[in-house]
Formats: structure tokens, sequence, C-alpha cells
């Protein structure tokens, strides 16, 4: 039996059931972004709920549809943090247990914060290396315990629960007299876009929707592009929240079917460009946002997004989760400067002898550039020593003059490409 999809209705009673739980998020005008595209950006600030993402909506609108047999056998989840806080603070509310598997990929931060939010109401249990191996072993203890998984996305009542994000907004904007133009939307497991194109559809026809992705994770473009949910063959974990193989049946039902209402675009973000907003984010607007959370402002910096955008058109970007840890910033930071050409790694042959090095900082290095990696281990038998070196420049038209001067030494340098495997081991 096919499932229905979730109504506008359903969207309009998920509100009222979330009334008294999660209140409304705040609408707020982004004046850097708004100066850096011509638009008129406006940032929906999903970070700022209880759980610190939008996922507490949908967790709660399914957990408030069980019976009382369903709740007495608890519940299960699988998450790669988000929904898992979610589940925690529904069922923590609701006095309902919940086991809830995480991968081993959640940073530390979403773990504690699950434990805390659910209490003595939540078991936590790591499992797998991604999401989607947590979710074999949510399914799993699901079937030996009879407990009732809530997933992550792929379900009605977690599409109706997130559509409350898009019927927020419009009431939201209406009450400051405007509508928006086009909404950026984060895409994971699909289940925000698939709730909120739900309510777009029908109140707001013809209204531009950004379909933002992880490159690294585009599985909703291949989705579309198949014709139905695909699995990828590699996913890129660094963006967990949305680091998803397979969109779900329902809710590539969900945004297919509202193709036709819509005007629906997709951008693929890459994953440096993702650490260049985080970081503006934070020190320019003051707001904590993880990778995913802030995948969709990520995308208004994309080309091909602002040209489908006229100038001054009031745009919505859903900053869809506060959840960073901390620890994560250094990475954060090294993959915006690879990203924006500021820093580069090489792979440099040494020749064994006395002044090598020094010779190589004056008639090599700029003025401006710095070392900030030198890994060399000197070998007695050879007449050269490879070094894996990292310099990082102030701007990136300072490449083209170093790999000059580089020529011209007459060492022997090879440029690691960031799709290296070298390279991913100097960024982990």
């Amino acid at each position: 039996m096919t499932t229905s999809l979730p109504t506008t209705a359903d969207v309009e009673r998920a509100a009222g059931l979330l009334a008294s739980v999660v209140p409304p998020t705040p609408l707020q005008r982004a004046d850097r972004l708004s100066a850096l595209t011509g638009l008129d950006v406006w940032l929906k600030r999903e970070d700022l709920t209880p759980v610190r993402s939008y996922k507490a909506r949908g967790a709660y609108t399914v957990l408030a549809g069980l019976t009382d047999e369903e709740r007495a056998r608890g519940v299960t989840c699988a998450s790669a943090g988000n929904h898992a806080q979610g589940v925690a603070f529904a069922c923590a509310r609701a006095g309902v247990h919940a086991t809830i598997f995480l991968p081993r990929t959640t940073p530390r931060q979403k773990r504690d914060r699950v434990a805390a939010l659910g209490g003595e109401q939540v078991e936590v249990v790591i499992a797998g290396e991604g999401y989607d191996d947590a979710a074999v072993a949510a399914a799993e203890f699901a079937a030996a315990s009879g407990a009732t998984v809530i997933p992550a996305f792929d379900h009605p009542g977690i599409i109706a629960g997130q559509g409350t994000v898009a019927a927020e907004v419009l009431a939201q904007a209406a009450e400051l007299g405007w509508q928006p133009d086009a909404l950026v939307l984060p895409v994971g497991g699909a289940g925000l876009i698939a709730g909120c194109l739900t309510v777009l559809a029908e109140r707001v026809p013809g209204v531009r929707v950004v379909a933002a992705e992880p490159s690294g994770a585009a599985s909703l473009s291949a989705a579309l592009e198949a014709g139905g949910p695909v699995e990828l063959e590699s996913v890129d974990p660094f963006v967990d929240g949305a680091a998803v193989r397979r969109v779900g049946d329902l809710t590539y039902r969900a945004v297919a079917g509202a193709r036709e209402s819509v005007d629906l675009s997709l951008a693929a973000v890459p994953e440096g460009l993702i650490c260049v907003e985080m970081l503006d984010l934070y020190q320019v607007d003051g707001i904590i946002a993880e990778p995913a959370g802030a995948l969709a402002a990520s995308a208004l910096r994309l080309d091909e997004t602002t040209a489908r955008l006229a100038p001054g058109s009031k745009v919505v970007v859903v900053v869809s989760g506060g959840n960073n840890d901390v620890s994560r910033y250094a990475d954060i930071v090294e993959r915006a400067l690879v990203h924006e050409g500021l820093k580069h790694y090489f792979l440099v042959e040494f020749p064994q002898e006395p002044g090598a090095l020094r010779r190589f900082l004056d008639d090599v290095l700029g003025p401006d550039d710095d070392i900030t990696l030198f890994e060399y281990t000197k070998r007695n038998n050879r007449e050269f020593g490879p070094a894996l070196v990292g310099i990082e420049m102030q701007h990136r038209d300072d490449l083209a003059p170093l790999l000059e001067r580089m020529e011209a030494s007459r060492l022997r340098v090879e440029k690691v490409p960031p799709d290296s495997p070298l390279f991913g081991f100097v960024l982990d």
C-alpha cells in the first residue's frame, strides 16, 4: 500500500501540536548577505529552536500521533545528530523511552546534547561509520524489540512537522507586509524541503525554491535525474547533517510532485564554500551554524543561484542548525582557506645538504607567504629527501609567482591537488 503524502492541512495540524512546544523561530534580515548578493535576504533562524535545529518539529509531530501501545513499547531512530536531538526532546516531554543510534562521525557536541535533552528517557548507541549504517542498526533493534522507528525524514508526520517552517515564514513575512520571491532550503534526506514545498505549492504557486545540497552528497539531484531515489556510490561526511546516501521515497514524491507548482532549482555547494560561509556567519553575524546549517546561505554565494534571482528579490534562507562542535573550527578554517585559494600543499624534494631549506625560504617563498606545515625526514642513504610543505598566502594571485619561483629553483616540486588522497590526509 502506498503511503499518502501529507497535505497543507496536515501541516496546519502539526503547527497546532507544536505551538506550545517549539515556539516560532525569528525571521531576521541578513545585512551581510544582502550586500554581498544584491538581494533582500532574510534568515529563518531554525538554529534558535530548543534543540538548535528544525528537527524537533517533525519528531514531536510523529510522537504525538503514536498510540498508547506504541508509546509503551518505546521508539528508536537513527541520526547524524540533529534528528536524534529532536526525538530526545520530544520523548523527554512525552515520557516515552527512546533508543537512539548515532554514527561514529557524529560530533561529540551532538552526542552530549542528545543525552542531555533526553535525560532518563533516552539511551544512546554508537553504531556504524555513517547515517546509513546507524539506520540499519535502528531497524534491526526495532524488529527485535517492537520499538517504533521514527525516521529522520521519510515519514508523513516528519514531512508535515518540517513543513511548519514554511508556514511560519509566510505568516511572518505577511506581518512585515511582503511575500517571499524565493526560498533557499538545505537538503539531506529531503524531509524539510518536502514539507515546505507542500505548503508553498498551494499558498504561493510559482515561488522560486533553491534546493541546496552538499556537492559531496547530492542525493536529491541524483534522484530527480534518475526519476526516483538512488543510492550514491560515495558520500562526503563533512556536512554531517545533510550527508545522506539516498533521499526518501516519500520525500522524493513530494518534491517531484511540487515541481509543477513551484520554480525549483538545485545547487550543489562545495564543502569548502560552506566553510567560508560558516566563518562569515560566525565572525560577522555572530551566528554559530553547523555545516548543514550554513548550507542554504552558502548556495547564495554561487553565481548560478543569484543569476536566477532579480536584484532586490526578497529571499528567505533557512539556517537549519547550530549544533557545531567548537573543536571542528580548525578544520573549517583550513577548508575555507583551501577553497579560497589561499592555502596550498606541495611535495618538494630537497637535496640533503646544508643550506637547502634556507635557499628555499630565500629564493622561493614570497615575502607574505607563510609555511604552515613542513613534514620532512632525512634519509642518510639518499641524495634527496621529500618534504610535505603547506603554504598560506595573503592573496590567491600570489600562487602564480610562487609556482614560477619554484620552477626557476630547479627543485622537483609537485602540487598536491585537492582531490588527492594525500590532501585528504592533510585535512584530517
